[in-house]
């Protein structure tokens, strides 16, 4: 009896279930804090200000790109900082100690940004679509935030798996983000880049981002739809690996 038990807690219904409570933890310890409020919430605000300050005749063609800028720094303004800080007070070490799959524990570590992210993502969306006239292309604008968060959250987590101090881990977050932001297409068409920079921005998964909501929104992509939520599963993929091996790699130090 003891086995069969051992052998259902261990099945994947149940690790799922454990990977959502600890992502549930996370949104209670982590939402509405400072970290997630400058960087998650008052960052793309600003950022959609001051566009809009400079140009409002041009806010409307920057919307795709505005919203996924909401989408990457809604997912990782939290999983930059979560494990190292975690790491810091102990916390990891019960979860580590927890009867979870190390997949699981990866997943539920990610989940919390992936949720926020989806959410912002959407939200921005249809304030755009209602205020500047942009389609709603419901179930295109649902795929792309979904994958774009995922692909954002497990980079966040990545980098905090890598970093041992939470000072660290956002610095590093953030000199990966903000050139992003400037080479993706967020404020200029990749069209309208040097060669050089559109070669670089091929290798950044923001790229595809906002590429996919510029086509939804009938400004002109410079790849299919399919190709640009191709691109961010496979950015998904290789990061949730990256992680998985970063964390195994590292389990003592989580202790």
């Amino acid at each position: 009896m003891s086995q069969q038990r051992t052998a259902l807690d261990m099945g994947m219904g149940a690790q799922m279930a454990r990977a959502w409570h600890i992502a549930a933890k996370d949104m209670r310890t982590y939402y509405l804090k400072p970290p997630l409020i400058s960087w998650g919430i008052l960052f793309p605000v600003v950022m959609v200000l001051a566009f809009y300050l400079r140009s409002p005749a041009d806010i409307h063609e920057a919307a795709p790109g505005l919203v996924a800028l909401t989408v990457l720094f809604g997912a990782t303004s939290v999983e930059a900082v979560a494990i190292a800080f975690e790491k810091r007070i102990g916390a990891m070490e019960r979860l580590v100690m927890a009867p979870i799959s190390i997949h699981a524990l990866l997943i539920g570590k990610a989940l919390s940004g992936v949720v926020f992210g989806i959410a912002t993502g959407i939200l921005i969306w249809l304030i755009s679509s209602l205020i500047w006239g942009l389609p709603l292309a419901p179930l295109g604008a649902l795929a792309t935030i979904a994958l774009g968060s995922t692909t954002f959250a497990l980079m966040g987590v990545l980098i905090s798996l890598m970093m041992r101090e939470v000072f660290d881990a956002m610095t590093v977050s953030n000199l990966i983000r903000f050139p992003m932001v400037f080479l993706c297409g967020v404020f200029v068409p990749l069209s309208a880049m040097h060669p050089i920079l559109q070669r670089v921005a091929a290798f950044l998964p923001l790229t595809y981002t906002v590429d996919a909501l510029r086509g939804l929104s009938a400004m002109g992509a410079v790849h299919p739809l399919g190709i640009n939520l191709a691109a961010m599963a496979a950015f998904a993929v290789m990061l949730y690996v990256a992680a998985l091996k970063l964390m195994e790699y590292r389990l003592e130090d989580l202790l």
